[in-house]
């Protein structure tokens, strides 16, 4: 995102677009794009390209005939917060002529004109719309950050552009990716034969390059890497305040938990400080965050205050907060990669990349000299990868396929990714479409139950078990669990005062069956609140009034999609459902997430098929109940769950529930043997 602003000379969301750089290339871009299908540009944070160039196109019609411009992003932060800044410099209101849409959340109107949106939210648009005719340009932003939705949607993109001649395609990558793009799109027989055809000079794809104005920044390294990142951050923001000179800081953390526990050590340090001094204010910024709470960072701090943004690797490309000067660069991120002998996904702190550490560099140097403070050696950096692993190539690709099979795309081995992913995560993602019923023997997909999977905005496990409570007549009761396991924030707030305080508090509504009846219990009690009240209800419950209000509002766009499907709904009851029906329910689609108990407490996935003969082996299969859950140190013979995450060298089951064996068995058909062991 293009948030490259002066805060002392100007407003904090306006920035005259005529002094930013792709200014002076306005002319030549549109010529580009109207003789290009297919525009490959370049340029740095602060070129202007994401907010600027959508105007341009705005301004030289090709929004006419009630056509839109689609800029996609692969996070939505990133899609709301340049819509507001957009929407602001054209002098319209957010929701009119700029919107934006992600996922549950739509800001847009029949008027729009200029449209953000993640990546996903095109895709499923794509379901509807197979050759997006709303659309004249497509611009797909921060495409080198090599997200799984991008990947996809630029491969369903190519496919759509042969049957659209007249659909412009805008890619905007870092510099590294921009010969592999071009070369995606032109690299095939079909587009060979599409570049015979076309006239003397011109071209199928190019690449321009729009320069950005950036200052110096001064890289500095430890000579022996941290004990521990976290608190050699905190210590280094302590540094900084004391002997550098004014500017803010941002720091780069792998998640909320480090995140949390960095505000907590600032905050400590800050009343240690003169009170005439200045004062650190120190704002957390990650996905989990509501849109409100994200926004904060982008405000000017208070006077005689030095904001310190703990963020994770979004600030990295799609985000930059005005004012920072200094970065400090753990070296580290948490990444999502899927093991193809258990089945499951986990979140993995691992080093970052070197593109990543040099994207981390230019959050600074946008409107004066920075420093980068790199917690590690530089030889540390000489050794890491050039680039991240592209996310298709390690993740769960169910989701994946079974959005291409609704778009009619069958064989997916000849569907063109940018990066081809490794043949053993296909085979494992159309075994569990078709153990959930998604897809039939012949691995096409099933109408009714396959479509509608498709269809439901969930991950393909959550949208099963949605589907398959209506025949266990408990679908009010998943509809809530649904919603709420779908918010991305917690539920629960860490109390300021006391952690016991805050646990007394989750007991009242603590279900001893786990934690997804304990979150049904918690909106059950909240949506019994008189409106008025629910605000002060959630401070005096310790519970996420944001998160709960977003949770209501998905779970009213889920009910919307089983009232399309299941005319009769309203006349079903479910307010009967026992705590067993529900739980045999959650199975139906978390049967690949099982895990069964050890004699030391700790589980063993069902699906590890690694041997639990030698110490090395043993350790490495098992798995631990996360202390926020409500089944933290409690027995249960079998349980499921629907995260997995590695923290400190020990991997943690989130959002886990008591279930008996013989139903995952039953659930998984074959997808499980006789036995513990997949087969």
């Amino acid at each position: 995102m293009d948030r490259d602003i002066d805060d002392d000379a100007l407003p904090s969301l306006y920035r005259p677009s005529t002094i930013l750089p792709i200014s002076r290339h306005k002319r030549a871009l549109l010529y580009t794009i109207e003789t290009t299908p297919i525009t490959i540009l370049i340029g740095e944070t602060g070129s202007g390209k994401t907010t600027q160039l959508p105007q341009y196109l705005d301004e030289a019609g090709w929004t006419k005939n009630g056509k839109m411009i689609a800029c996609t992003q692969p996070r939505r932060v990133a899609a709301t917060t340049v819509a507001m800044r957009v929407a602001e410099e054209m002098g319209v209101r957010l929701g009119e002529e700029v919107g934006y849409s992600i996922r549950f959340e739509d800001s847009t109107s029949p008027r729009t004109k200029i449209k953000y949106m993640t990546d996903g939210m095109l895709l499923r648009e794509i379901l509807v719309d197979p050759l997006l005719t709303k659309y004249s340009v497509v611009m797909v932003d921060e495409a080198h950050e090599r997200s799984i939705s991008t990947d996809l949607l630029l491969g369903v993109l190519k496919k759509i552009r042969r049957k659209r001649k007249d659909l412009r395609i805008v890619i905007s990558s870092a510099t590294l990716q921009a010969e592999e793009f071009l070369h995606f799109f032109t690299c095939s027989e079909e587009d060979e034969k599409e570049i015979q055809t076309l006239e003397k000079g011109q071209e199928l794809a190019r690449i321009v390059s729009v320069e950005g104005k950036v200052f110096p920044v001064d890289i500095l390294y430890l000579e022996s890497p941290a004990e521990d990142y976290v608190e050699k951050a905190i210590e280094t923001v302590y540094d900084i305040h004391l002997k550098e000179g004014p500017g803010d800081i941002l720091v780069f953390l792998t998640g909320r938990s480090e995140i949390d526990h960095a505000i907590d050590k600032i905050s400590s340090l800050t009343s240690q400080l003169p009170s005439r001094s200045p004062q650190l204010l120190p704002l957390p910024l990650y996905a989990g965050l509501t849109t409100e709470q994200q926004l904060y960072v982008f405000e000017p701090a208070p006077e005689n205050h030095r904001k310190v943004i703990l963020s994770t690797p979004i600030s990295e490309a799609s985000v930059t907060v005005p004012g920072i000067t200094f970065i400090i660069d753990t070296g580290f991120h948490k990444i999502r990669s899927y093991n193809p002998h258990t089945c499951i996904s986990s979140l993995t702190v691992t080093p970052i990349s070197q593109a990543s550490a040099t994207q981390r560099a230019g959050r600074a140097g946008r409107t004066k000299p920075g420093k980068c403070f790199r917690l590690y050696p530089e030889s540390a950096f000489l050794s890491l990868p050039v680039s991240t692993i592209p996310e298709l190539q390690r993740s769960d690709l169910a989701p994946v396929i079974l959005q291409l099979k609704a778009l009619g795309v069958d064989n997916i081995a000849r569907f063109h990714f940018p990066s081809a992913p490794p043949p053993e995560l296909v085979a494992r993602a159309l075994e569990l479409l078709y153990t959930l019923g998604a897809l039939d023997s012949y691995g096409k997909l099933t109408r009714p139950f396959g479509l509608r999977l498709a269809e439901l905005p969930l991950p393909p496990p959550l949208a099963a078990i949605v589907l398959s409570s209506i025949d266990h007549n408990c679908h009010q009761q998943i509809l809530s669990i649904a919603s709420m396991t779908s918010v991305s924030s917690s539920i629960f707030l860490d109390h300021a005062d006391s952690a016991k305080l805050t646990a007394s508090k989750k007991r009242n509504f603590t279900a001893d069956e786990g934690d997804h009846l304990t979150l049904l219990n918690v909106f059950l009690a909240f949506s019994s609140q008189p409106e008025k009240k629910k605000a002060r209800w959630c401070h005096d419950n310790a519970l996420n009034h944001q998160s709960l209000l977003r949770a209501a509002s998905i779970r009213t766009q889920l009910a919307r999609f089983l009232e399309r499907w299941y005319p009769d709904l309203g006349s079903r009851t479910s307010s009967l459902a026992t705590e067993t029906t529900i739980r045999k329910c959650l199975v139906k689609g978390l049967f690949p997430f099982a895990a069964k108990m050890q004699p030391d407490g700790s589980f063993r996935l069902a699906g590890d098929t690694r041997s639990a003969n030698g110490n090395r082996g043993e350790e490495q299969g098992k798995v631990y109940v996360h202390p926020s859950s409500v089944l933290f140190n409690r027995k249960a013979e079998w349980v499921v769950f629907q995260q997995l995450e590695e923290a400190r060298g020990k991997r943690y089951i989130r959002e886990v529930t008591k279930v008996q064996r013989e139903w995952v068995v039953e659930a998984g058909g074959g997808y499980y043997t006789v036995g513990e062991k997949k087969r």
